[in-house]
């Protein structure tokens, strides 16, 4: 077993990413508003440019994997076998 399917099998139940694709569409503006709340905040209180880089890229990364993939299912469960 990977490491990643331990953690969310004893943590959630489910990969996370589903967990997450659940929040966002249950809550949608809330989210939104956050993310643009966060934006504002960093680009305030952050000087470095390569900071901001990295932040940016990584929420981006990280954001982009909700959507892109599988296609969204309410509640989805987590494979039960063996990862490849």
């Amino acid at each position: 077993m990977d490491f990643y399917r331990f953690l969310w099998s004893h943590i959630g139940g489910r990969p996370w990413t589903y967990i997450l694709r659940d929040f966002w569409y249950k809550v949608e503006g809330l989210c939104i508003i956050a993310l643009v709340a966060g934006g504002a905040v960093m680009g305030h209180f952050m000087w470095h440019d390569v900071l901001k880089f990295i932040l940016a890229f990584a929420l981006g990364y990280i954001g982009g994997h909700l959507f892109w993939g599988k296609d969204y299912i309410p509640g989805q469960k987590g494979d039960s076998g063996t990862s490849s």
